[in-house]
Protein backbone atom coordinates (compact mmCIF):
# COMPACT_ATOMS: atom_id res chain seq x y z
CA UNK A 1 0.00 0.00 0.00
CA UNK A 2 1.14 3.17 -1.16
CA UNK A 3 0.61 5.67 2.02
CA UNK A 4 1.85 8.68 0.46
CA UNK A 5 -0.17 11.69 0.44
CA UNK A 6 0.91 15.13 -0.95
CA UNK A 7 0.01 17.68 1.71
CA UNK A 8 -0.16 21.07 -0.09
CA UNK A 9 0.74 23.55 2.50
CA UNK A 10 0.21 26.83 2.65
CA UNK A 11 2.28 27.78 5.50
CA UNK A 12 3.42 26.17 9.05
CA UNK A 13 0.70 27.76 11.02
CA UNK A 14 -2.01 26.08 9.63
CA UNK A 15 -0.06 22.97 8.99
CA UNK A 16 1.11 21.48 11.96
CA UNK A 17 -1.73 19.69 12.86
CA UNK A 18 -2.89 18.47 9.90
CA UNK A 19 0.63 16.45 9.70
CA UNK A 20 0.05 15.23 12.44
CA UNK A 21 -2.98 14.05 12.10
CA UNK A 22 -1.90 12.30 8.35
CA UNK A 23 0.64 10.48 10.24
CA UNK A 24 -1.37 9.07 13.44
CA UNK A 25 -3.77 7.70 10.40
CA UNK A 26 -0.48 6.08 8.78
CA UNK A 27 0.08 8.79 5.97
CA UNK A 28 3.39 9.61 4.98
CA UNK A 29 2.55 13.17 4.14
CA UNK A 30 4.79 15.03 1.20
CA UNK A 31 4.79 18.64 2.32
CA UNK A 32 4.64 20.82 -0.91
CA UNK A 33 4.90 24.30 -0.66
CA UNK A 34 3.25 26.49 -3.56
CA UNK A 35 1.96 29.88 -2.88
CA UNK A 36 2.67 32.10 -5.55
CA UNK A 37 0.06 34.40 -3.79
CA UNK A 38 2.02 35.42 -1.06
CA UNK A 39 3.22 38.85 -0.72
CA UNK A 40 5.91 40.47 -0.89
CA UNK A 41 8.67 38.02 -1.14
CA UNK A 42 9.99 38.51 1.98
CA UNK A 43 6.97 37.38 3.63
CA UNK A 44 6.69 34.22 1.39
CA UNK A 45 10.76 33.69 2.64
CA UNK A 46 9.24 33.65 6.40
CA UNK A 47 7.02 31.23 5.52
CA UNK A 48 8.82 29.06 4.04
CA UNK A 49 11.15 28.80 7.04
CA UNK A 50 8.81 28.29 9.30
CA UNK A 51 7.64 25.51 7.57
CA UNK A 52 10.61 24.25 6.73
CA UNK A 53 11.60 24.18 10.81
CA UNK A 54 8.25 22.37 10.99
CA UNK A 55 8.56 19.59 8.60
CA UNK A 56 12.09 18.97 9.93
CA UNK A 57 10.34 18.56 13.49
CA UNK A 58 8.11 16.36 12.00
CA UNK A 59 11.02 14.07 9.67
CA UNK A 60 8.62 14.96 6.84
CA UNK A 61 9.83 15.54 3.23
CA UNK A 62 9.15 19.41 2.04
CA UNK A 63 8.85 20.16 -1.76
CA UNK A 64 9.09 23.58 -2.40
CA UNK A 65 8.24 25.28 -6.08
CA UNK A 66 10.33 28.83 -7.08
CA UNK A 67 8.56 31.89 -6.27
CA UNK A 68 6.62 33.18 -9.28
CA UNK A 69 3.69 35.54 -8.20
CA UNK A 70 3.52 36.88 -12.21
CA UNK A 71 0.53 34.00 -13.26
CA UNK A 72 -0.85 34.64 -9.91
CA UNK A 73 -1.34 38.49 -10.69
CA UNK A 74 -2.46 37.68 -14.19
CA UNK A 75 -5.05 35.95 -12.41
CA UNK A 76 -6.37 38.01 -10.62
CA UNK A 77 -6.40 40.75 -12.93
CA UNK A 78 -10.21 42.32 -12.71
CA UNK A 79 -10.68 40.75 -9.13
CA UNK A 80 -8.50 43.06 -6.75
CA UNK A 81 -11.23 44.86 -5.08
CA UNK A 82 -12.95 41.76 -4.46
CA UNK A 83 -13.53 40.94 -0.57
CA UNK A 84 -11.86 38.24 1.00
CA UNK A 85 -14.01 34.95 0.56
CA UNK A 86 -15.03 35.88 -3.06
CA UNK A 87 -14.64 34.65 -6.30
CA UNK A 88 -11.05 36.12 -5.79
CA UNK A 89 -10.16 33.60 -3.23
CA UNK A 90 -11.96 30.72 -4.81
CA UNK A 91 -9.75 31.59 -8.06
CA UNK A 92 -6.67 31.11 -5.71
CA UNK A 93 -7.46 27.80 -4.08
CA UNK A 94 -7.71 26.40 -7.65
CA UNK A 95 -4.71 27.69 -8.75
CA UNK A 96 -2.74 26.29 -6.02
CA UNK A 97 -5.06 22.69 -5.79
CA UNK A 98 -4.19 22.62 -9.18
CA UNK A 99 -0.38 22.96 -9.01
CA UNK A 100 -1.15 20.86 -6.11
CA UNK A 101 -2.45 17.41 -8.04
CA UNK A 102 -0.39 18.08 -11.12
CA UNK A 103 2.46 17.72 -8.49
CA UNK A 104 1.44 14.41 -7.08
CA UNK A 105 0.76 13.23 -10.54
CA UNK A 106 3.99 13.60 -11.57
CA UNK A 107 5.35 12.67 -8.34
CA UNK A 108 2.91 8.83 -8.55
CA UNK A 109 1.27 10.60 -5.61
CA UNK A 110 -2.34 9.32 -5.59
CA UNK A 111 -3.86 11.39 -2.64
CA UNK A 112 -3.41 14.85 -2.17
CA UNK A 113 -4.94 17.56 0.40
CA UNK A 114 -4.31 20.72 1.61
CA UNK A 115 -4.00 22.60 4.76
CA UNK A 116 -6.11 25.26 3.42
CA UNK A 117 -8.97 23.92 5.60
CA UNK A 118 -7.60 24.32 8.72
CA UNK A 119 -8.22 28.45 8.81
CA UNK A 120 -11.30 29.18 10.45
CA UNK A 121 -11.23 31.96 7.57
CA UNK A 122 -11.64 29.57 4.69
CA UNK A 123 -14.70 27.66 2.90
CA UNK A 124 -14.30 23.93 3.63
CA UNK A 125 -17.23 23.23 1.46
CA UNK A 126 -15.46 25.88 -1.33
CA UNK A 127 -12.03 24.26 -0.80
CA UNK A 128 -13.83 20.19 -1.29
CA UNK A 129 -15.50 21.18 -4.12
CA UNK A 130 -12.55 22.59 -5.84
CA UNK A 131 -10.23 19.71 -4.12
CA UNK A 132 -12.56 17.25 -6.08
CA UNK A 133 -13.07 18.02 -8.66
CA UNK A 134 -9.70 18.63 -9.71
CA UNK A 135 -8.34 15.13 -8.28
CA UNK A 136 -11.38 13.59 -10.72
CA UNK A 137 -9.55 15.14 -13.70
CA UNK A 138 -6.19 13.80 -12.49
CA UNK A 139 -7.22 10.68 -11.29
CA UNK A 140 -6.40 11.21 -8.52
CA UNK A 141 -8.26 10.82 -4.84
CA UNK A 142 -8.11 14.66 -2.79
CA UNK A 143 -8.82 13.19 1.21
CA UNK A 144 -11.55 15.92 2.35
CA UNK A 145 -10.45 16.84 5.46
CA UNK A 146 -11.67 19.30 7.48
CA UNK A 147 -8.59 20.20 9.59
CA UNK A 148 -10.40 22.68 11.90
CA UNK A 149 -13.12 19.96 12.91
CA UNK A 150 -12.74 18.98 16.54
CA UNK A 151 -10.62 21.86 17.67
CA UNK A 152 -8.16 21.64 14.42
CA UNK A 153 -7.04 25.15 14.32
CA UNK A 154 -6.24 25.74 18.34
CA UNK A 155 -4.26 22.04 18.06
CA UNK A 156 -2.15 23.48 15.21
CA UNK A 157 -1.64 26.88 16.70
CA UNK A 158 -0.53 25.30 20.13
CA UNK A 159 1.94 22.89 17.77
CA UNK A 160 3.16 26.32 16.12
CA UNK A 161 3.60 28.06 19.63
CA UNK A 162 5.45 25.09 21.19
CA UNK A 163 7.67 25.45 18.32
CA UNK A 164 7.91 29.56 18.08
CA UNK A 165 7.16 29.46 14.42
CA UNK A 166 6.50 32.72 12.50
CA UNK A 167 3.15 33.43 12.52
CA UNK A 168 1.51 36.29 9.92
CA UNK A 169 -1.44 38.52 10.42
CA UNK A 170 -3.14 37.79 6.79
CA UNK A 171 -3.72 35.46 4.47
CA UNK A 172 -0.70 36.25 2.13
CA UNK A 173 -1.96 38.29 -0.75
CA UNK A 174 -1.21 42.02 -1.52
CA UNK A 175 -5.14 42.37 -1.43
CA UNK A 176 -5.45 40.72 2.23
CA UNK A 177 -2.36 42.87 3.36
CA UNK A 178 -3.99 45.90 2.39
CA UNK A 179 -7.43 44.90 4.67
CA UNK A 180 -5.20 44.30 7.50
CA UNK A 181 -3.29 47.48 6.41
CA UNK A 182 -6.31 49.74 6.56
CA UNK A 183 -7.63 48.50 9.51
Amino acid sequence: MNNQILLHACCAICAGHPINLLKSEGYEPIVYYFNPNIYPSEEYQKRYNALKTLCEHFSCKLISEEYKPEKYQELMIGYEKHKEGSERCKRCIEYRLLASAKKAKELGIEKYTTTLSSSPHKNFEIISNIGKFIAQYYELEFLNYNFKKQDGFLKTTQIAKELNLYRQNYCGCDMSIKRILQS
